[in-house]
């Protein structure tokens, strides 16, 4: 562990008390990030090249997880919301749903009870969201799904009976497919088929230390190959090498770590609000803040839908 590499976040980049602050997208045509307060039903947005005054929250209708962009558009975006896959509208604030995800087979009360969570494309331009129990009704559970919604706007689910779907992303040769379900401290790995977007031959590429603080929660993946995973609950960030070992440590100043995007060689990291300020007083004043820290290295693109 003597060559490990050490962060140390001291103060927020936008001091800020998001509910649950997740989805940092950094948009480079317009030197933007983006993120979401799933919680409170808010949209962030902060033009780096400008600064921290830049600093704008809209008001959602309803409360999105994850976003991405639409090929041939810049003023819609796909979301995962409450029910399914969206189209927001920027310009206008409005949400559309174009594919809700549950149906006959589920029962009754899976709109209610569930939600999107996290979300990521793959480079044939599929939109793959994970589901889960929304909190605020039912405590999570392993009923949700992991979709995927190509640009034919066909519906599959690609893993079910997951718990807290989070960090989604695939190598740089888009062999490989890395999945995070939370409470099993795993970050899985898949063989992908770029063609068809089937994933075969689940494995644990990296399994955090049951000993340990925390669940891995969102992640980012650079050009070296590296998975940079916020461990929620303990005031860290991971820096994973392709070989599923620990190489690096961010130490940040609040536990409740959601997840990180890169923006040119810099990482951005939302947070959440202390869930046990009692046990925890010192993890109060900087949760739900966002975080900056050049790291040195850059990260993957992000790719569009493509809608048909």
């Amino acid at each position: 562990m003597a060559d490990l590499q050490r962060w140390k976040v001291t103060e927020p980049y936008l001091h800020l008390h998001c509910g649950l602050g997740e989805a940092p997208y950094y948009e480079e045509s317009s030197q933007t990030l983006r993120f979401v307060d799933i919680v409170k039903e808010k949209l962030h947005t902060v033009n780096l090249k400008e600064g921290p005054a830049s600093h704008k929250i809209i008001d959602l209708e309803s409360a999105i997880s994850t976003t991405a962009h639409i090929e041939g558009t810049e003023d819609e975006l796909i979301v995962g919301a409450k029910l399914g896959y969206a189209y927001y509208k920027r310009s206008s604030g409005k949400l559309e749903y174009i594919k809700k995800v549950w149906d006959d087979r589920d029962g009754s009360g899976k709109n209610e009870r569930m939600r999107c969570n996290d979300g990521a494309v793959d480079r044939a331009g599929r939109y793959w969201v994970g589901t889960m129990n929304d909190p605020k009704v039912k405590a999570p559970t392993d009923e949700g799904v992991l979709f995927r919604l190509d640009p034919d706007m066909t519906l599959h689910r690609m893993i079910e009976n997951v718990t807290i779907p989070n960090g989604i992303g695939w190598s740089a040769d888009d062999k490989k497919m890395f999945f995070v379900d939370s409470p099993t401290r795993n970050i899985f790995i898949f063989d992908f088929d770029l063609e068809t977007g089937s994933i075969s031959n689940r494995m644990v590429f990296f399994h955090y230390n049951d000993d340990d603080e925390g669940v891995p929660d969102g992640f980012a993946m650079d050009v070296e190959g590296n998975l940079w995973t916020a461990i929620c609950g303990s005031g860290k960030v991971l820096k994973i090498s392709p070989e599923g070992k620990i190489v690096g440590v961010i130490e940040m100043p609040t536990r409740m770590i959601s997840c990180p995007a890169f923006a040119g060689e810099d990482l951005f990291v939302t947070s959440a609000e202390e869930e046990e300020p009692d046990q925890y007083p010192d993890s109060v004043e900087y949760g739900g803040s966002l975080f900056r820290v050049h790291v040195g290295v850059t990260g993957l693109p992000l790719h569009r839908f493509r809608r048909l």
